[in-house]
């Protein structure tokens, strides 16, 4: 008697169990989290926050974007967005704050996730985002090539862009960066969808890259839902529980 009633209650269990996921998948208004990596990075960049994601019952799609014109790195997220399962939230990093920016003004985009990232205004370049803050202290670790493309050097990588990351993670990041086009930063953006989709956004306190201040400034311009972290520029590596957070507080 006693070995059925285990089994009874172990039956019950699964039983429970295999109920309660799709009705916490269905919590969620976003079916898919697209995620657009920032410059000198690629989709690996999300590496740890997309298990983090998938556990919590949504469709992840990392985009490789080109990084040589913003033009192109648009285009590439808008066909993520077209082939993923919607609505989606659109996740941006750094400079893929101005790419999701762009191609957020879609209506299967529900809402909006800057990480460390720029919103610029219409009209508006990375650049001019930039402009009423003084340099940050890892700007001058980034090179400029003679076909006009942008790499931090590996001081650059370790002090100021991963400073908190361990040094083995530092190392592939500064062996694994690509190279970022110069034009993708000053080109304006023409459209901006934080005008009308909700958005979310994670401060970096520590950023050595992007101002924090700008950060700041930028949350009440959108009216964002915001979460501060005392955490470098790559916060979704140094802190992808947090920044997992946020995303999916945005697709409820």
């Amino acid at each position: 008697m006693k070995l059925l009633n285990s089994l009874i209650s172990a039956v019950a269990v699964v039983a429970i169990t295999a109920i309660a996921l799709p009705a916490a998948a269905a919590d969620f208004k976003a079916k898919t989290v697209v995620l657009v990596h920032g410059a000198f990075a690629d989709g690996s960049s999300w590496n740890k926050v997309i298990p983090l994601l998938k556990k919590a019952g949504l469709n992840v799609v990392a985009v490789q974007n080109p990084l040589d014109t913003l033009e192109n790195d648009v285009a590439f997220t808008t066909r993520a967005i077209a082939d993923a399962e919607g609505p989606v939230v659109l996740v941006g990093h750094s400079y893929g704050g101005a790419v999701i920016t762009q191609a957020g003004v879609n209506p299967k985009v529900h809402s909006l996730v800057y990480v460390a990232a720029y919103a610029p205004e219409v009209g508006q370049s990375v650049l001019d985002t930039q402009k009423p803050y003084p340099d940050a202290p890892g700007r001058p670790f980034i090179v400029k090539d003679d076909a006009g493309y942008l790499k931090f050097t590996d001081e650059g990588i370790f002090n100021y862009f991963a400073p908190d990351l361990p040094r083995s993670e530092r190392e592939l990041i500064a062996a694994t960066q690509g190279a970022f086009g110069v034009k993708a930063v000053s080109t304006p953006v023409t459209q901006a969808a934080w005008h009308t989709v909700p958005s979310f956004e994670v401060v970096s306190t520590d950023d050595k890259v992007i101002p924090p201040q700008l950060q700041r400034d930028q949350v009440k311009r959108l009216k964002a839902t915001a979460v501060e972290v005392a955490a470098s520029h790559v916060v979704m590596l140094s802190h992808p529980d947090v920044v997992a957070k946020l995303i999916i507080q945005a697709a409820r």
